[in-house]
C-alpha cells in the first residue's frame, strides 16, 4: 500500500489549473516536491489532506480514499504548514497535553526528547516565540504523534541555518523507521537534496518530473564545448539553455546519454567538458527555460489565423 497515491487529479480556478496525472510516494520513503511559487505544491498538499476537494481524479491516502475517508487517514498524519497556528494565549506545554490526550499514539518520553532537542520551554506561551521556535514547535506535534506518513509544507522557510540543521536531522532520525513516509515542499533544495530518496519537479500545476534521486540528479548535465564560427546547435528537446561566447558554448541538457553527446560532436565542435548539476541549479535551469517559453510561446499556440 502506497503511502500517497494520486491519479488525474485535477483542480481548476479561475487562473490556475492543476492537473496531477500520477503522484505516488512508496512507503518508508522522502519525497521533496519543488516547484517555483505558485507552481501547485500547496494546493497539492492541501488536496492530499483533503483541505482541498479535487475535482476529479482519486487521491489515496494510506489506503484511505480522500476526502471521503480523511478523518480516518488523519489519525495516522502529521501535517505542518507555513501558515499553521497555534493557540497564541496557550503555552507549548498546553499543545502537548491536549494531543496526547487525542492521540493514542503520542510518545510522551519523546516530546520531552524533543523539547530539549529543539531548545523549547513547555512553559512559553506561544505568541511569546520567535518564527523559528514556532515552526519548531509545530513540527514537535506532528513527530511526537508518531504517524505513519508526515506531511510538510515548506517546513524550514525562515529558519536560521542553525535551526535547518536541527529540523533536517529529525527528519533524517524519523527515516529511520522504515515503515514512515515523507512528503515535503520546499524552497531549499539543499535539504531536499539531502535528505530525499525521490524528487518531484511541478510547474504550472503539472508534474514536470517525478523520479529517484540519483536518476533525476544523473541525467542533468552542464556541457561546455570548443566550437567553431559556422557550428549551429542541435536542435534537440533535452537542450534547455546555451549561452556562447566566440568559441565557448555551454549548454545546459535535461536528458544527457553518450548519444546525445555524439550528436553535439558533429564537425566544427570539440566536448571540453560535462558537469554534473545540483538540484538548485537544475531548478533554476528549469524555472528560466519555462519562463522563456511563457514569454515567447510558437505561433501555433497564439491562436492567429492563417
Amino acid at each position: 500500500m502506497d503511502a500517497i497515491s494520486c491519479k488525474d487529479v485535477k483542480k481548476n480556478y479561475p487562473l490556475f489549473d492543476l492537473d496531477l496525472t500520477d503522484l505516488t510516494l512508496p512507503p518508508g520513503e522522502v519525497m521533496g516536491f519543488v516547484g517555483p511559487n505558485g507552481a501547485g505544491k500547496s494546493t497539492t498538499l492541501r488536496i492530499i489532506m483533503g483541505l482541498v476537494h479535487q475535482d476529479s481524479g482519486r487521491v489515496e491516502v494510506l489506503g484511505n480514499e480522500m476526502p471521503r475517508q480523511q478523518r480516518a487517514a488523519k489519525w495516522d498524519i502529521g501535517f505542518v504548514s507555513e501558515d499553521m497556528r497555534l493557540y497564541g494565549h496557550r503555552t507549548i506545554g498546553f499543545h502537548l497535553e491536549f494531543l496526547k490526550s487525542i492521540y493514542p499514539g503520542w510518545d510522551d518520553s519523546y516530546g520531552r526528547e524533543l523539547l530539549t532537542r529543539f531548545e523549547l520551554n513547555p512553559d512559553q506561551k506561544v505568541k511569546g516565540l520567535s518564527h523559528g521556535q514556532r515552526v519548531k514547535a509545530a513540527l514537535l506535534t506532528a513527530f511526537a504523534r508518531k504517524p505513519k506518513l508526515l506531511v510538510f509544507d515548506e517546513p524550514t522557510t525562515g529558519l536560521d541555518p542553525v535551526a535547518r540543521k536541527v529540523i533536517i536531522e529529525e527528519m533524517m532520525r524519523v527515516m529511520q523507521d522504515e515503515d514512515r513516509s515523507i512528503l515535503f515542499s520546499s524552497h531549499n533544495t539543499l535539504d531536499v537534496e539531502q535528505i530525499s530518496d525521490s524528487i518531484c519537479f511541478i510547474n504550472h500545476g503539472r508534474i514536470v518530473s517525478c523520479q529517484d534521486k540519483e536518476t533525476f540528479l544523473d541525467a542533468w548535465r552542464r556541457v561546455r564545448l570548443v566550437v567553431e564560427d559556422t557550428y549551429t546547435t542541435p536542435d534537440l528537446s533535452a537542450i534547455i539553455d546555451e549561452h556562447r561566447a566566440g568559441h565557448q558554448l555551454v549548454l545546459t541538457v535535461s536528458n544527457y546519454s553518450e548519444s546525445l553527446a555524439q550528436a553535439l560532436k558533429k564537425p566544427g565542435a570539440t566536448i571540453s567538458d560535462v558537469e554534473r548539476l545540483t538540484l538548485e541549479e537544475i531548478f533554476i535551469a528549469s524555472v528560466e527555460a519555462s519562463q522563456a517559453v511563457d514569454r515567447n510561446p510558437p505561433v501555433q499556440a497564439r491562436g492567429v489565423a492563417a
